[in-house]
C-alpha cells in the first residue's frame, strides 16, 4: 500500500440544510490509485492478479469492432512508450525546457507507434482491478471469498465494454500463474491501466441530485436555502447553480471507488435490476477516467493539492491512464441477493 491520501472535509454538512438526506447516506471507499509496482498479493489497479496456475485464463470471443487498415499497439508497445516518456521527464527534473529524447528512445518510440496487425480468434482479457477484503472491508464477498478480481476485453464492442468479475479466496491460491496470456494488440492505450497501488479511504456520499425526490431538488434551486450553512462566496452564482454545487462538492465522490452512489450525466437514473432475480443491484466498482475534474476539485486529497498540471505532467488526475468513452466512468453493479448472479455494467 502507498501513503494515505486524505479527502478534505466537505465545504459544509449538507444534512444541516436538508436533513432528509441523512438516511440516504452511503459509505464509499475511494481507492486512490497511484503508480507503483504491485505484486500478485497486493490490491491494485492494472497489476498482476493472484491467479491459480491451473485455472484457464478468461478470453473474449467477440464480436469485436476494429479497423483492419490501422495497426494497433501491443501492450508492450504501450508500456515502452510510457517508459520512454517517464525516463525523459525524470531526466528533465521538472523543467519542460530540458525535456529531450535520446536518438535510441526516438527510434524505439516510433517503432512502438507503428503498431501491429489485428488479431484473429479469442482475445485474452486484461487485468483491471484486484481488491482484497483486508483492504476494503465493505466488499461483502460471497461465502469464504476475500478477493475481488476484475478483467476486461481491450477492444470496442457494439455495446458496453465487456468485463469479467470474479471472487476467490486468496489463501487457496498456492501456485500463482506468473505469465498470464496477453492480447497481441489492444484497441487503444486507454484500455491498458498503468499498474497502481491503492490507498483505500472511506468517505460518506449522498445521492446525486438526479436520484433525489422532486421536492428536494426544488428546494435546491433557492440559494437562500444554502446560505444558512455556507458562506455566500462558497460558489459563483453566475457560473454554478446550487444543484451544481451539491453534485460537484457535496454528494458523490469522483474517481475509482468501491460502493457509494452513481454520478449521473449521460442518462437519467433508471433501475439497475438483476437479470437473474430482479433485485435492485448495488454499486460495486467505479472505473474512472480521472480522480477529479474541473467541477470536483474539492475532492482532491490534501497530499495532491500541490501536484499541478504541467507540460511534464499534464494529467496528474489520471494516474491509471484509463479513459472511458471520452472521459466518463464505467460502473459495475452486483446483486445483493447473490454475488454469483451476473453483474451489470453502465457508463456514465
Amino acid at each position: 500500500m502507498t501513503s494515505n491520501p486524505t479527502t478534505p472535509p466537505r465545504p459544509f454538512d449538507v444534512t444541516t440544510v436538508f436533513p432528509q438526506l441523512a438516511p440516504l447516506a452511503r459509505t464509499a471507499t475511494r481507492l486512490h490509485p497511484r503508480p507503483g509496482l504491485p505484486s500478485p498479493q497486493d490490491s491494485s489497479i492494472g497489476g498482476p492478479l493472484l491467479w491459480p496456475a491451473d485455472e484457464p485464463w478468461p478470453h473474449c470471443d467477440g464480436p469485436h469492432v476494429w479497423d483492419q487498415h490501422n495497426p494497433a499497439p501491443s501492450p508492450d508497445d504501450v508500456r515502452l512508450q510510457r517508459r520512454i516518456t517517464e525516463d525523459a521527464v525524470r531526466r528533465a527534473d521538472g523543467n519542460p525546457a530540458s525535456l529531450r529524447y535520446t536518438p535510441e528512445e526516438l527510434a524505439d518510440y516510433q517503432r512502438a507507434r507503428a503498431g501491429r496487425p489485428w488479431p484473429d480468434g479469442p482475445i485474452p482479457l486484461l487485468p483491471v482491478a484486484q481488491i482484497h477484503l483486508r483492504d476494503v472491508p465493505s466488499l461483502r464477498p460471497p461465502g469464504p471469498a476475500d478477493l475481488l478480481q476484475v478483467l476486461w476485453c481491450p477492444f470496442d464492442h457494439p455495446a458496453l465494454p465487456r468485463t469479467a468479475v470474479l471472487w476467490r479466496t486468496a489463501a487457496s491460491v498456492t501456485d500463482v500463474l506468473t505469465t498470464p496470456p496477453e492480447p497481441s494488440v489492444i484497441q487503444s492505450a486507454d484500455y491498458l491501466p498503468q499498474p497502481c497501488l491503492l490507498s483505500p479511504e472511506v468517505v460518506t456520499e449522498y445521492p446525486h441530485s438526479e436520484d433525489l425526490e422532486h421536492e428536494v431538488r426544488r428546494q435546491m434551486e433557492t440559494c437562500r436555502t444554502w446560505q444558512v450553512a455556507a458562506e455566500p462566496d462558497e460558489w459563483d452564482e453566475d457560473e454554478l447553480t446550487p444543484e451544481d454545487v451539491y453534485n460537484s462538492s457535496l454528494s458523490v465522490a469522483p474517481g475509482w471507488k468501491i460502493g457509494g452512489w452513481t454520478r449521473w450525466g449521460l442518462t437519467d437514473p433508471h433501475p439497475r435490476l438483476c437479470g437473474a432475480c430482479g433485485a435492485q443491484m448495488d454499486s460495486l466498482l467505479t472505473i474512472a477516467s480521472s480522480e477529479w475534474g474541473e467541477t470536483s476539485k474539492s475532492w482532491i486529497p490534501h497530499e495532491d493539492r500541490d501536484v499541478s498540471a504541467s507540460s511534464l505532467n499534464p494529467y496528474p488526475e489520471q494516474p491509471t491512464m484509463v479513459q472511458i468513452a471520452d472521459g466518463n466512468n464505467l460502473h459495475l453493479y452486483a446483486c445483493p441477493a447473490s454475488l454469483e448472479h451476473p453483474h451489470l455494467v453502465l457508463i456514465q
